[in-house]
């Protein structure tokens, strides 16, 4: 079995449904204005976003952590987009299949922010 890197990723409730309905397998493919897919590189980043960006703009905020194939990864940018661990890898979007297909094991849901429950909580 190959090495694998944990990523994270905030989303909204329209993105998290079409995960879930893929069985927690696969993220959907990028909208057109969308060229990059860019999942994070830790938690904290991940949860930031979901509690600042998504939670206002979409009423709900998630944090999603996924395991891919180590070597696959490494052929994507890490982009330094604020401090020292504001990290995003940077997959273009015509590449998100192939990259869906080298995730290993499900995605899972480790945070939810809801305006109820806007420190967050764990799922289950």
């Amino acid at each position: 079995m190959s090495e694998t890197t944990t990523l994270w990723r905030p989303t909204g409730p329209a993105e998290l449904a079409l995960v879930r309905g893929s069985g927690w397998r696969e993220w959907p493919p990028r909208l057109p204005e969308q060229p990059i897919f860019y999942p994070v590189l830790n938690e904290d980043y991940a949860l930031r976003i979901a509690r600042e960006w998504n939670l206002p703009r979409d009423g709900e905020g998630h944090v999603t952590r996924f395991h891919v194939d180590a070597r696959f990864a490494a052929r994507y940018p890490v982009r330094q987009v604020g401090g020292s661990t504001i990290l995003e890898l940077w997959v273009p979007a015509e590449e998100l299949a192939e990259f869906n297909s080298r995730i290993r094991g499900p995605i899972e849901l480790v945070r939810s922010f809801l305006p109820e429950h806007p420190e967050g909580i764990a799922p289950g």
